[in-house]
């Protein structure tokens, strides 16, 4: 076991360390000015194509087999929205301070033209699998994309299969056990603390029944298909999104004074060294970099872009144009960390569980307490109770979402009829989840869950060509209204029929 947690740590370190959020956000960057910033040059048209259409054009499916933009859209928030987005938070905040939130925002910021480039490439690269569903992703422009490169078939294809090994591992870890244990913990601390539970098969009595509740809840949803969850993933989605804000903005409103001071204080600590004033240890360069590190990685485990998995989803859009759902990647991220991670950290920091002139949390405070205690300040017990049912919930629907990149990378390595098989182990194993107590559970698929941006960068540095291609292509056709032909498939029979759908206008 110890040797597992060293060969752990060093990958770890490789995969979210300083050379690889390096290269996640140097990909985000370098993809924000060969586009010429298009999240913020061209906000209004992404903006109006999104959420302006969500509830009219986006509810219309115009292709057999394929899902309406806004349930594409939500099944992706389904995995995307997570525990990240609560404890990832008061995390960051509790290890890197204050000035993490920022860097938060900064990860963010480039991470939208990372989730965008990843949906222009998998929808340009999808194709129809046996059952004449679409199906897509890293894998298949690794493949393909970066398989046509000269010299490159065979390393294309080793990359794809990395990917797929990598995304597997992580969806039965960070995606399913991890995930459930995280709701079983939060629901016998808060409801079941008093309880004195008698062992079944050795395990605690009380684990075995949330886990096997848990298991009968996603089955009924995960076993039916993709179309049952995209329909409970439209219903459910923004219900709880909406009631999070709702009971974030009322926090926030309590402690309105304060916002002021809150938001002094996230850019004083950005940057690290006033925290040194706090009494924290260590250099100002140590801890600016532990700042900007916990940020950014937090920012990233949330909202995920850069790892390749939303992709997986969104390839399944009635759209014909990838730049067009290229878009929908920039508004999922822009909701995940711009709205509710920072209403998060708003409701921390204004809290009082942290101290804005320091940036040290209060005594007895820790990251595990930090989002309830801020929610128990102000509503009390109901307070907390409020913070591990939107706890249970996130983490519920990231299981959810992650079946969905399960299917598809099982699908791309043994093909249609073992991704059905998937499906079941995947349910199975949720009993375990509500069971396990080892701790480097959670650092391995941790692990997983980093190395599976690895060949996914690769993927996308490598076809930036392709991306500003695609990219001036449809500026030039929908936004600027020259006469060009539309790029929308790498295989020439599915632009063909792309091409006549668009001309119809049903795009």
């Amino acid at each position: 076991m110890e040797t597992v947690i060293r060969i752990n740590e060093v990958l770890n370190n490789f995969a979210w360390g300083s050379f690889g959020l390096s290269l996640l956000l140097g990909t985000g960057l370098i993809i924000s000015v060969v586009t010429g910033f298009f999240q913020i040059s061209h906000l209004r048209h992404w903006w109006k194509s999104t959420f302006g259409v969500m509830y009219g054009e986006g509810r219309i499916i115009n292709d057999a087999g394929s899902l309406s933009q806004l349930r594409t859209f939500c099944v992706a928030l389904c995995a995307t929205i997570g525990t990240g987005n609560i404890a990832g938070v008061s995390t960051a905040i509790c290890v890197g301070g204050p000035g993490a939130v920022f860097w938060m925002w900064v990860a963010a910021f480039f991470g939208m033209m990372l989730k965008y480039s990843e949906n222009v490439l998998g929808m340009y690269y999808r194709r129809r699998n046996e059952e004449g569903a679409w199906t897509g992703g890293p894998m298949y422009y690794l493949q393909d994309g970066l398989g046509s490169v000269k010299n490159c078939k065979r390393l294309g294809r080793i990359l794809g299969i990395i990917f797929c090994i990598f995304t597997m591992f992580a969806s039965f870890g960070i995606g399913n056990m991890n995930q459930i244990n995280k709701i079983t913990i939060n629901i016998e601390s808060t409801f079941l603390k008093d309880y004195e539970s008698e062992l079944i098969w050795g395990f605690p009595k009380v684990n075995v029944m949330i886990g096997a509740a848990l298991m009968l809840a996603a089955s009924f949803v995960i076993l039916r298909g993709f179309k049952r969850l995209a329909a409970v993933s439209e219903k459910l989605i923004p219900f709880m999104s909406v009631a999070y804000i709702f009971g974030c903005l009322i926090v926030i409103m309590m402690h309105i004074t304060t916002i002021p001071a809150v938001f002094a204080s996230i850019f004083k600590f950005a940057f690290g060294p006033a925290a040194l004033k706090g009494g924290l240890a260590g250099s100002a360069v140590k801890i600016a970099l532990n700042t900007v590190k916990q940020g950014c990685k937090r920012g990233v485990f949330s909202n995920e872009a850069g790892l390749g998995s939303s992709v997986m989803v969104h390839i399944n859009s009635c759209s014909r144009e990838p730049v067009r759902q290229g878009i929908w990647g920039i508004a999922e991220v822009f909701v995940d960390t711009m709205v509710i991670c920072t209403v998060t950290a708003i409701v921390v920091l204004s809290s009082g569980a942290i101290d804005l002139k320091t940036g040290l949390c209060a005594e007895g405070i820790n990251d595990v307490t930090l989002v309830a205690k801020a929610f128990g300040s102000c509503l009390g017990k109901p307070g907390e109770w409020f913070v591990v049912l939107a706890i249970t919930l996130f983490a519920f629907t990231t299981v959810m979402g992650w079946s969905c990149y399960g299917v598809k990378v099982t699908e791309y390595l043994f093909g249609v009829k073992c991704a059905k098989i998937y499906r079941i182990v995947f349910v199975a194993v949720i009993i375990f989840g509500a069971v396990m107590e080892s701790s480097i559970a959670w650092d391995i698929s941790d692990t997983f869950n980093g190395l599976m941006m690895m060949p996914n960068l690769i993927g996308i540095v490598v076809q930036l060509p392709l991306i500003i291609k695609l990219t001036r292509n449809y500026t030039d056709r929908r936004i600027k209204g020259k006469d060009v032909k539309p790029m929308l498939s790498y295989d020439p029979d599915i632009e063909c029929d792309a091409l006549v759908a668009v001309a119809k206008g049903a795009d």
